[in-house]
């Protein structure tokens, strides 16, 4: 009998969550039967996604999350032994997995397509969830123009240094924003953005009318709040706005979110479109969206940068780290 650590959604997050909000369980898993298979993690993920996210789920389940295992046993011809999957299995070590379960319709378990020489980690970021919602939230929603200004905030992330790059290999000028000199630095000297502010240290408003003083066309927006609005009433006419996230409030109460300037006539008067998106709308073309990012970064279009955590005691840790922005890229944690 194969015996499963699992960690439990034990209390309901007050503003950042804590390491004691979590608790390990061991459990012992039964046979498999017919249409099932056991998989065992290899890569598990922590992202922006589960901070809100976990206002839905009830306490005591297992707490959500994808991860990159690998098949020890199988009982259903479509998911063999040794393929390597992706699952929204959440944070356990081994997963007994039945494709056509209820549960398993909204984001099904699939096998990897060939990465080549690429690490299968990528599954979780680059060649994954993440990068697929940079892929289709910026291109389909921003619809970018060659020469085009875009600004991306949460830029240092595992979704925003896509979306930069992305915006580079369309033919735009690219500043990114990010809490530190460090990312700022990686942004512009390795990934190839233009220009990159520290939101932390320099205005945003002085210094992006610097950078693009007659106007952004595209924001790649996952972070919501005052930088936002900073960037909005910055926009040129008929400019595009794709909202992915809004980090900067995950973890406050709502009561004490930041006040912001009415943005309504920068939206009538510029003419300006926002849509908000989940990735998962984009199913239907998912693994085109991986195809072209392979391709992109095989050919040296794409870089990547991966912060792993060892062990999957850390689970809670990785996420609170996380969500204070101490991650380049993807943060992912290796069991």
């Amino acid at each position: 009998m194969v015996k499963a650590k699992k960690f439990i959604f034990a209390a309901r997050f007050d503003g950042l969550p804590k390491v004691t909000d979590f608790r390990l369980e061991e459990e012992t898993l039964p046979e498999l039967k017919d249409g099932e298979f056991l998989a065992e993690a290899i890569y598990l993920s922590v992202d922006p996604y589960m901070r809100p996210y976990s206002e839905r789920i009830p306490i005591g389940c297992t707490m959500i999350g994808g991860q990159i295992a690998k098949i020890i046993e199988s009982k259903n011809a479509d998911y063999p032994k040794n393929a390597i999957v992706y699952g929204s299995f959440g944070w356990r070590t081994h997963t007994i997995y039945n494709p056509t379960s209820p549960e398993a319709q909204l984001v099904k378990a699939y096998v990897l397509p060939s990465f080549g020489k690429l690490p299968e980690s990528l599954g979780l970021g680059h060649l994954g969830m993440p990068g697929n919602t940079a892929y289709f939230g910026f291109l389909e929603i921003c619809e970018p123009k060659e020469g085009e200004v875009v600004v991306v905030s949460g830029a240092a992330g595992a979704v925003g240094s896509l979306v930069g790059q992305i915006a580079k290999i369309k033919g735009c000028k690219v500043v990114g924003i990010a809490g530190s000199d460090d990312k700022c630095a990686w942004l512009t000297r390795e990934l190839g953005f233009d220009h990159a502010i520290n939101y932390k240290t320099e205005s945003i408003a002085e210094v992006l009318a610097k950078y693009a003083p007659d106007g952004v066309d595209c924001y790649f927006d996952n972070v919501g709040g005052g930088i936002s609005s900073i960037v909005i009433n910055q926009m040129r006419e008929f400019g595009r706005i794709s909202v992915c996230g809004s980090i900067s409030s995950y973890n406050t109460p709502v009561a004490d979110w930041p006040k912001v300037p009415i943005l309504q006539p920068a939206f009538v008067f510029k003419q300006l479109t926002m849509k908000g998106f989940v990735v998962t709308r984009f199913w239907d073309k998912w693994f085109d969206g991986i195809a072209q990012l392979k391709k992109w970064t095989e050919e040296g279009k794409l870089q990547y940068r991966e912060t792993i955590t060892n062990g999957f005691e850390n689970m809670p840790q990785a996420l609170i780290d996380m969500l204070q922005g101490q991650n380049f890229g993807k943060a992912i944690v290796k069991v």
